[in-house]
């Protein structure tokens, strides 16, 4: 299969040209079964790139109903030859789901059905060791804006593990409880998942606490209106799912510990302190 020689990072090609009418129609799709806005990018995303990179260039085909199981099948190889197999699944998988509508919609043969995703090897996510977690807050040590709230998101991601996404999305709003995420006097936070689902979390009290120390740094902030719980530091606005990973990473170089959202969620139960959660 034709491919760029370099394996240097390239722009994706995303004119999908004849094929991105039905594109649209499954981006309405996504978007009216309530899939979040970055699912709802991804999926579009692998379909545009697969049909613009290899059903246009290489391929020539001018229509989905002339698309074959082996058009998926070079296509998933390409990408193993270029990114790790986790990414070439999750692109396999966004495709999978364009052709099941596509099929249900038009009446077009699936290409991919009886195919299998490509296999994923297990990568075993490094535990944290027992005076990591230690060394990690007493990086936060301290009473400014920042140190405060980077304790608060390390002591909530080490209490609940919850994914970087969730935690971006939690709201807090003092006067109006039904604006809220948070009640600490309970000790819960209300958690936003994909799909729009919802669940409550339990905290530990040393979360408990460091978020109670965050949320009155918090009130003296010039965006405290703002109904997103994390702030940015200089009175910035809201931190986004990026900016929290980055405040994680800075926070676990300045202790020389390899630090990332995804960690937390692998926390062995015998390094939790009994009684804090």
């Amino acid at each position: 299969m034709p491919a760029p020689q370099s394996r240097s990072w390239q722009p994706k090609q995303l004119d999908a040209g004849c094929f991105q009418p039905e594109i649209s129609s499954f981006r309405l799709y996504l978007a009216a079964e309530g899939k979040a806005a970055r699912t709802v990018r991804t999926y579009t995303e692998a379909v545009q790139w697969f049909a613009a990179a290899h059903l246009r260039r290489v391929v020539g085909r001018t229509g989905w109903e002339e698309v074959r199981r082996q058009d998926v099948q070079e296509w998933i190889v390409w990408l193993l030859e270029r990114y790790s197999a986790a990414y070439a699944s999750n692109q396999f998988r966004a495709l999978q789901q364009f052709f099941k509508w596509l099929a249900a919609e038009d009446e077009i043969p699936d290409p991919m059905a009886g195919l299998k995703p490509p296999g994923v090897p297990d990568k075993p996510v490094p535990v944290f060791a027992a005076g990591d977690l230690p060394r990690l807050e007493r990086a936060c040590a301290g009473r400014s804006f920042q140190q405060r709230r980077d304790a608060a998101v390390i002591a909530v991601f080490r209490t609940t593990g919850m994914h970087l996404s969730e935690l971006a999305g939690i709201r807090y709003d003092p006067d109006d409880p039904r604006r809220s995420d948070i009640d600490l006097w309970h000790r819960e936070i209300t958690v936003h998942g994909k799909g729009r689902k919802t669940r409550t979390v339990k905290i530990g009290h040393d979360a408990a606490r460091s978020l109670d120390r965050y949320l009155r740094v918090r009130a003296r902030h010039a965006q405290a209106y703002r109904p997103q719980l994390w702030l940015g530091i200089n009175n910035r606005g809201p931190m986004t799912g990026s900016g929290i990973y980055q405040v994680i990473a800075r926070r676990g170089r300045q202790c020389g510990i390899d630090v990332y959202p995804h960690r937390f969620r692998h926390l062995q139960p015998h390094l939790a302190r009994p009684g804090r959660g």
